[in-house]
């Protein structure tokens, strides 16, 4: 299978398999990188499409870029511009693009790219309720948001830094439009995202919805790939 590593604007990013004239766009969550794009493609580029991943600020290559409001966890406008940068470059090279999105990279999918109609689009674990997940984060930490404004930064026992640039626009911009045909993943023990708010995205904007009974929100084990694999197959083979 073809890689080729390129930059887009500053972005690094890669493009796997043979020249096609349909492409997903993979976004990966906290903690991954572009190259978690490989299992993806490894099927995904058999039927005959290709695969643009890249890294978010602060993720892979640019792990060692200073704090700063490029960070995710700062202020997602800067990402989202990103995602915009990155869907720029592909519909130049692309007559039909998708999105394959992980975690926080669906959310960030969602915020980035609500007012486009793409050809289709596969949310793993997605984190669909954004502040659902901060809010739990805030309890669990003890830190309200009173304070979290006062402050602007908060680094709570588990590592996560909360700032209040990005809880604002949280706040701000819920996920209230999606007109891309969806498919969702979601597996039965994930802790991040309980399945009614799943279900309810998923009826909002009629999605096809998958549950992998004792899965969780980092796929992970041989079983757990072998059952996303078979699951993206599936999917693709469904929008041919």
């Amino acid at each position: 299978m073809q890689k080729s590593a390129i930059e887009i604007r500053g972005i690094p990013a890669a493009v796997w398999g043979s020249r096609s004239e349909k492409a997903y766009i993979y976004a990966h969550g906290q903690g991954g990188s572009k190259d978690d794009a490989e299992l993806l493609a490894s099927v995904v580029c058999k039927q005959g499409r290709q695969v643009i991943s890249f890294d978010l600020p602060g993720h892979g290559q640019r792990r060692h870029e200073p704090a700063s409001c490029k960070s995710i966890f700062y202020d997602p406008r800067h990402t989202i511009l990103e995602f915009r940068e990155i869907l720029s470059y592909a519909k130049k090279r692309w007559e039909e693009i998708a999105l394959f999105a992980v975690s926080t990279g669906a959310w960030l999918g969602l915020q980035s790219f609500r007012d486009e109609k793409l050809s289709d689009c596969l949310f793993v674990s997605p984190i669909l309720d954004m502040k659902y997940v901060i809010s739990n984060i805030m309890r669990r930490a003890g830190v309200s948001e009173e304070r979290l404004k006062q402050e602007r930064m908060i680094l709570v026992p588990t590592g996560q830094p909360l700032f209040w640039e990005y809880w604002s626009f949280v706040l701000n911009n819920p996920i209230t439009k999606w007109e891309t045909p969806s498919r969702i993943l979601y597996a039965e023990n994930d802790d991040m995202t309980p399945l009614c708010i799943v279900r309810n995205f998923a009826q909002k904007f009629d999605c096809d919805l998958s549950v992998m009974k004792n899965g969780e929100h980092w796929f992970h084990t041989p079983q757990q790939l072998g059952y996303l694999r078979r699951w993206i197959k599936l999917a693709v083979e469904n929008r041919r």
